[in-house]
């Protein structure tokens, strides 16, 4: 207690306020009422999404410690509520490479779906979704790929990684009918297929482990609407914060007037202009 008493008396001697220098501004209340409530809308996202999400729309240039600091101090979570190879030298040039990737999910009914995604290796951009109920064979497989690159551009090279599936004799005349040379990834080494695996992750953390679907039908709006969110308002770390669709920065949008724009059936929500 007297060491207590004997620290308080010098401190309260030499430890004078005046003239004392303000210290930095914190940041505006808009601006922390934006970080909080981007968060309460978006419970998983990472302070560096937060980060990126608040200077796509609002223009401002915000550091992922000062969105933590906010989090820490004014955000409560609600009660009830965790490098690419040689694959980028060929990636290098825009719509020259795609990735494909094959996976399981089942519906409410417990009926097994195969879905094969395809990506744009350079830009990361969602081609689209294939989608089969049962088992897939050759034939069934080319039809998945048709289904997800409809409309679309053909690359150059495609990758695939070496799931037996991608052996028939029906998925490589047909690479072969579409001049697209077929790039096989370095087998037990996912790194080698990065880009790929990490959406097929996200895709099932954001969106499949968190919805249910009953059909083919209705699995196919679902991931129809995560590809629109994720290449049109969701950012990407690998792309420095920037969206796929994107040709560069938007027009940044008010802090003092703004609303919120709904994805996949409101599990995740960005800013809009008011």
């Amino acid at each position: 207690m007297h060491h207590l008493l004997t620290k308080r008396k010098y401190r309260m001697l030499f430890s004078s306020k005046r003239g004392a220098r303000p210290g930095p501004k914190g940041p505006a209340k808009e601006l922390i009422d934006a970080v909080v409530e981007m968060k309460r809308r978006n419970p998983s996202w990472g302070c560096p999404r937060i980060a990126q999400q608040i200077t796509l729309a609002f223009g401002v240039d915000i550091d992922k410690d000062v969105v933590r600091r906010i989090l820490g101090k004014h955000y409560r979570p609600e009660s009830g509520s965790g490098g690419p190879s040689w694959l980028t030298f060929l990636g290098q040039a825009k719509d020259s490479l795609w990735s494909t990737d094959l996976f399981r999910c089942e519906s409410l009914g417990l009926r097994t779906h195969w879905v094969l995604v395809v990506m744009d290796q350079f830009t990361r951009r969602i081609i689209g979704f294939g989608i089969h109920q049962g088992i897939v064979d050759g034939p069934s497989l080319c039809s998945m790929f048709r289904r997800a690159i409809q409309g679309q551009s053909l690359p150059r090279y495609l990758s695939t990684d070496n799931d037996p599936l991608y052996r028939f004799h029906q998925w490589q005349a047909n690479l072969r009918v579409l001049e697209v040379v077929e790039i096989k990834t370095v087998p037990y080494v996912p790194l080698s297929h990065p880009f790929v695996e990490r959406l097929v992750g996200s895709l099932r953390r954001e969106c499949l482990d968190r919805t249910l679907f009953w059909t083919t039908a209705d699995l196919e709006a679902k991931l129809r609407e995560f590809q629109r969110y994720f290449n049109e308002h969701r950012t990407h770390a690998g792309l420095a914060g920037r969206l796929p669709d994107s040709n560069g920065p938007a027009s940044p949008i008010s802090l003092a007037s703004y609303g919120w724009q709904k994805h996949c059936r409101g599990l995740y929500q960005t800013p809009i202009a008011a």
